[in-house]
Formats: C-alpha cells, sequence, structure tokens
C-alpha cells in the first residue's frame, strides 16, 4: 500500500532525526558501526533479499540485492558518514520552518532516511523487485574504501544508479570537476630566530611558492562575480591546511607542509595539473598526491529521471558541479547515475538543513522514476 504524503513526511522526519544524533563521523568507529546496525534492523524483515558487509580499513560498506540477482537493474546509493565537528555535543536536529536542522541533515541523512523508505515500500509490494541498496562510510574521506572498493574490488554491478548526493530538486548534475588532493612538503634548515641567516626558513620558502601557485589559479578566474552555472567551469586551487612541527617561537622550522584541494574541468586533467604543481613549486616541494585524485566524469543520467523530475517540479536543469562524489566510481563502468536531491542548505555546518517537503517530492520522483523503468506501473 503506497502511504500517502503526510504520513511519508512523519516516516521519513523521524527516521532522519533518528539517523542525526548518531555522531557517524571518521573518528567514531563504533558510531558508524551502530549507525549500520540501526539501519540493517530497518532492512532485515524484508523478505528475499541477501545483505552482504565489507569491510576495508575500518570503513564498512553494505550491500542489499533481491536473492539470486547480483546486478540489480537499480541500485540505490548513499553514504551514512558525516563530517568532524569540534563540539563533541552538535549531532542532534531541530524541526523549524518546514526543515530539519542539524550536522549531517541535508549530506547525507535525510537522504539515507529517503533510500531505505523507499527501498522496503517497493520490496513489499513487489518482493524480489530488481533494485539494490548500496551505503558505505567513506565518502566524506574520498569513497576508496567504499563504493571504489565495490566497483573495482567486489565487482557491484547495476543497470543505473541513483545518488541523491549532488545537484538539487529540479537540477541534474551532468557533469563534476575532477580533484586533486595534495599535500605539498618543504624542507630546510633549522636555527635560533634570531640569527636567520643561518637557517633555511621551510615555511617561508613553502609561503612563497603558495603565492605563485595561487597567482597560477587567479588566472582562470573570470574578471565577473563567480556565478554557479554561469561562469563557475575553471580550475580552482584552496589551501586548506597549512602547517609546520615547530611549536617554538624562535626556532626556525626545518619543515612545512600544505594540503591543496584543487578542482579542475576538461581539458585539464590530474596528470596536467600535478605537472603545473611540479613545475611552478620547483624541486625542492615533494608532492604527495595520493589523498584523492579524480578525473572530471560525465554522468549520463537517464532521459526518463529527467522527464519525471520536470513532471513532478515544474522545472530542469542540467548543471555541472565544482564538487565531486562516488558517481565517478560507477562511471568507470559505464554506469549512467542519477544525481540530485532534495532542497539542502548550508552543509558541512552545524545548522545544516534539509527541507521536509522537498524530500516527499524527491521520494516520489524516485519512486515513479523505478516503477516506469521496471513498468511496474500496471501492477499497482
Amino acid at each position: 500500500m503506497r502511504l500517502n504524503d503526510d504520513d511519508l513526511k512523519s516516516r521519513l522526519t523521524a527516521l532522519t532525526r533518528d539517523l542525526v544524533i548518531i555522531p557517524s563521523t571518521e573518528s567514531r568507529p563504533s558510531e558508524r558501526e551502530r549507525c549500520f546496525e540501526f539501519l540493517h534492523n530497518h532492512i532485515d524483515c524484508i523478505p528475499d533479499v541477501k545483505i552482504d558487509n565489507y569491510i576495508v580499513n575500518d570503513h564498512r560498506s553494505m550491500v542489499v540485492r533481491p536473492i539470486g540477482i547480483e546486478a540489480p537493474a537499480i541500485l540505490l546509493c548513499g553514504h551514512l558518514d558525516v563530517i568532524e565537528h569540534p563540539q563533541p555535543n552538535c549531532y542532534h536536529s531541530v524541526i523549524r520552518e518546514g526543515c530539519i536542522y542539524g550536522p549531517g541533515t541535508g549530506d547525507m541523512k535525510g537522504q539515507i532516511a529517503i533510500l531505505v523508505e523507499l527501498y522496503c515500500a517497493l520490496n513489499a509490494r513487489h518482493p524480489g523487485i530488481s533494485i539494490g541498496l548500496a551505503l558505505t562510510s567513506d565518502e566524506e574521506q574520498g569513497g576508496t574504501d567504499g563504493v571504489r572498493y565495490l566497483c573495482d574490488d567486489i565487482g557491484l554491478r547495476c543497470g543505473v544508479v541513483i545518488i541523491p548526493d549532488g545537484g538539487s530538486l529540479s537540477d541534474i548534475t551532468v557533469e563534476e570537476k575532477g580533484v586533486v588532493h595534495a599535500r605539498v612538503l618543504f624542507h630546510g634548515q633549522e636555527a635560533h630566530g634570531a640569527r636567520p641567516w643561518l637557517g633555511d626558513n621551510a615555511l617561508e620558502k613553502l609561503m612563497q611558492k603558495l603565492m605563485q601557485l595561487k597567482a597560477h589559479f587567479a588566472t582562470y578566474w573570470p574578471d565577473e562575480p563567480i556565478v554557479e552555472q554561469k561562469n563557475h567551469w575553471f580550475p580552482t586551487c584552496s589551501i586548506t591546511i597549512c602547517e609546520t612541527e615547530n611549536t617554538t617561537t624562535n626556532r626556525i622550522p626545518d619543515q612545512a607542509s600544505a594540503v591543496l584541494d584543487i578542482r579542475f574541468p576538461p581539458p585539464h586533467t590530474s596528470q596536467s595539473i600535478l605537472s603545473d604543481l611540479a613545475s611552478i613549486l620547483g624541486p625542492e616541494c615533494q608532492i604527495q598526491p595520493k589523498m584523492m585524485i579524480a578525473e572530471p566524469t560525465h554522468l549520463d543520467p537517464d532521459p526518463l529521471f529527467c522527464e519525471l523530475t520536470r513532471e513532478f517540479t515544474d522545472s530542469l536543469k542540467l548543471v555541472r558541479a565544482s564538487g565531486g562524489s562516488d558517481s565517478r566510481f560507477f562511471r568507470k563502468y559505464d554506469i549512467p547515475v542519477n544525481l540530485s536531491r532534495p532542497l539542502v542548505g548550508n552543509l558541512h555546518a552545524l545548522d545544516e538543513w534539509i527541507d521536509i517537503d522537498s524530500m516527499v517530492t524527491y521520494y516520489r520522483i524516485c519512486e515513479a522514476y523505478i516503477e516506469r523503468k521496471l513498468h511496474l506501473n500496471k501492477v499497482f
């Protein structure tokens, strides 16, 4: 039986708030495990499905599929990990003005609630339906132990995947920029701070080179103010961490490093970006690019999903995203990705939010898509 919108809204809100109070961050593996067990308890009552669990470097993934179907026609995919906040007791939520506010609501505990409710409801109506559910716990760390492992090492496949982790309710992502996360490291010679001529200040060398790097990427910036979907499609470089082991005021540091978050569209590649880094930072710089590397990705969303999005929202935009997602791991195997989501905001902030009405609309879009894609309409 299909839930009416009011009952569905109530269930999605309750499940989202239950998920938010579990602080499933990178530093809390036991809480990530508790989150998995909580969701497992919602799913294991579904008859004729099998639940597989995989653990890589303390990152668990859970894959649910109908018994006898290894590659479902449609896969629902999300991550239950959320980012760290310095306030340890911040992981709770409030409802205000039609939204759920709290850490992780929009990225992506609210969407996990939608996927789980949808999976349970469709299986109740159509036992054995060819849909799968994949939940991972390391997307905020790059997805290597989660979706990458499932696709590359386990061989998880499907006809098409739905990932509610980008775009917006009527904005479907068609392209994502590539990513290079790298640590750059300089060495020098320690000395007393009163006699700098005796030392070689690694921190000052790092700062000088970082300014050259910023000047290089500034050449890509447009002259006009940047507006999403108008003139944001160019390479960027953000210096996110700058540090030295030195803790003494009057000591010249002999080591300094910085972490870079670089995003780039075609025709740039990760190799061309790394070559630029090496050229600008010079031979004294040690570049450690293994944190995260991804090429620009075209997602190839299903036209039927686009059509239904327009039908339910009276609008449709195909957008390019500055950020990345786990989509790239599926696209490596030519699996189309439908990437959109409910209305969300203030992502990664304490007052992150998700709009409740848009959760229901997104649920209905996905429900209708699966019904039509699998030719189930006449069964209801």
